[in-house]
């Protein structure tokens, strides 16, 4: 391993800030790609003048200057650099995509060192404040940034897995709430064009004749927690906030809430949780959904507990039902409030959902379930890449652990 060095940012690179320029929606000449914000998030829309106007390679590396967001880098692009970007050129002794991967592990110390009181930058200083470590060997640099690259192409493809499952999730959940599965082939029914015959009108609109629509209230025991909640403390009974229940699941951590237990009695009196049963906000936020996954906790206003009637609504399916497109466009056409958006439990109780026969239900659960198993197995693989990719930052951009070390996780990722 060679020697490392350290220098200040501005014997590093040299920085040039992008310039305002006229802009056009097509391609013109002497107009070239405008590097703003929505080209760097993928979605390229403008062109830039590029007389006069600082320009981009595609290995130069960017930074953003401007906004709640500035300090994040970006390379691989081409064009005009936006006014709310800079170029950072670095000099001979330092790769390009090297300082790129360095300038990304210092993201959160730069923006705890931003100034500006309405739009927060980058410091002006940041030349003279930040120091950069560096191998001196550029081949050993390279081949640092390398193992990186490889550690964020595999971070992208899971990305991209798991975007096509929530799209195909989609998909399913508007086919399956509509159509529903016809057991005798275990297939999708013909749609209503291809088939009416097939089904019936209903306030929610065509569904199979052998569907019944019911409201909530009388397809579900329900409770709504309502009346003061019993004075927190520090420990005891964890109680589930509307804040805690997500799309789909409860989050434990973005908030953690206890009631002493002396008064975890008093508080379910109306009705202790039991696993599977469906939990659903009617205000900040609205229309979370997710399922009881334990049963030593409290809950808490704004949520509201639903248990399918047995023999006629799987718990599982009334979830996805909740979380269906169908159901949530008549929530939120129903919602009241003009800052925060809510529904009374009276009026939630009221609105309908469909229901098939039982061994439909759980068949669509399944159905749905297989391609969350999918997701489940690709946002953990991405959590283990990024954790991964986390530390080889830490290490490899310190100097803590020669290259050598990491070589092999470059060629098996590029097999």
């Amino acid at each position: 391993m060679s020697k490392w060095n350290e220098k200040i940012f501005g014997e590093v690179a040299t920085t040039s800030k992008g310039r305002l320029t006229l802009q056009s929606e097509a391609k013109e000449h002497d107009f070239l790609p405008l590097i703003n914000t929505d080209a760097v998030n993928g979605k390229p829309t403008l062109f830039g003048y590029s007389k006069g106007a600082v320009l981009c390679e595609s290995d130069d590396v960017l930074m953003l200057w401007d906004g709640e967001r500035s300090g994040l880098v970006a390379i691989g692009y081409s064009g005009v650099v936006g006014s709310t970007f800079a170029k950072l050129s670095p000099n001979d002794f330092i790769d390009s995509k090297y300082l790129f991967y360095f300038l990304d592990s210092k993201f959160y110390w730069i923006q705890g060192q931003r100034t500006g009181t309405g739009v927060p930058h980058v410091p002006k200083n940041l030349d003279k404040i930040l120091w950069v470590k560096y191998p001196e060997n550029k081949t050993e640099q390279r081949q640092i940034a390398r193992i990186l690259s490889t550690a964020d192409a595999v971070i992208e493809k899971t990305q991209a897995a798991i975007a096509k499952y929530k799209a195909i999730k989609q998909g399913m959940l508007q086919d399956l709430f509509t159509r529903g599965i016809d057991l005798n082939t275990n297939k999708l029914r013909p749609r209503y064009q291809d088939a009416p015959e097939l089904y019936k009108e209903s306030k929610l609109g065509w569904i199979p004749r052998e569907w019944v629509e019911k409201s909530l209230e009388e397809s579900t025991d329900y409770v709504d927690y309502r009346g003061k909640t019993p004075p927190k403390s520090d420990f005891g009974v964890f109680l589930v906030t509307a804040k805690n229940i997500r799309f789909g699941y409860i989050d434990y951590e973005i908030s953690k809430e206890y009631i002493r237990e002396d008064s975890f009695e008093s508080a379910m009196s109306r009705g202790k949780v039991k696993l599977g049963d469906v939990l659903f906000t009617t205000e900040a936020p609205l229309g979370n959904v997710a399922q009881i996954d334990r049963e030593d906790v409290a809950l808490a206003q704004r949520v509201i507990k639903y248990r399918g009637f047995d023999n006629l609504l799987d718990n599982d399916y009334l979830a996805l039902c909740l979380m269906s497109d169908g159901f949530q466009r008549q929530l939120f056409s129903e919602a009241t409030g003009t800052t925060v958006l809510g529904i009374k439990g009276s009026r939630l109780h009221k609105l309908k959902i469909t229901i098939p026969r039982l061994d439909e239900q759980r068949f669509i659960v399944k159905r749905l379930k297989a391609i969350d198993n999918k997701l489940q197995t690709e946002q953990t693989y991405l959590q283990k890449m990024q954790s991964l990719k986390k530390g080889l930052m830490e290490d490899l951009l310190s100097g803590r652990r020669q290259v050598k070390v990491n070589e092999e996780l470059v060629k098996q990722n590029e097999n």
